[in-house]
């Protein structure tokens, strides 16, 4: 039997899975009416960024298993790497 993220990563094919990341950084803002999560994860210099209906407790410090894909965002003309997250839950 498999488990949700090797469903879901054998579905789509450019997901990635990591377990056991530590957060370092969570920062929570309201767009529109959804809130923006923005995580940082030890070792990593790139934005997971993931969004929900409600505000969700702080998870800096927490270890997490993470399932993503990178894409690119242009912000002011310059072009950055930002993981969108498609699943997330605590270790």
């Amino acid at each position: 039997m498999k488990s949700e993220p090797e469903k879901l990563i054998s579905k789509h094919k450019q997901l990635v899975h990591s377990d056991m990341c530590k957060v370092v950084s969570h920062v929570q803002r309201n767009t529109d009416d959804w809130i923006l999560n923005t995580l940082m994860i030890e070792d990593c210099d790139v934005p997971f960024r993931y969004k929900r209906k409600q505000q969700y407790k702080n998870i800096s410090g927490q270890r997490v298993n993470l399932t993503y894909y990178a894409t690119t965002e242009t912000i002011a003309g310059l072009d950055f790497e930002v993981m969108n997250v498609v699943r997330i839950k605590i270790a």
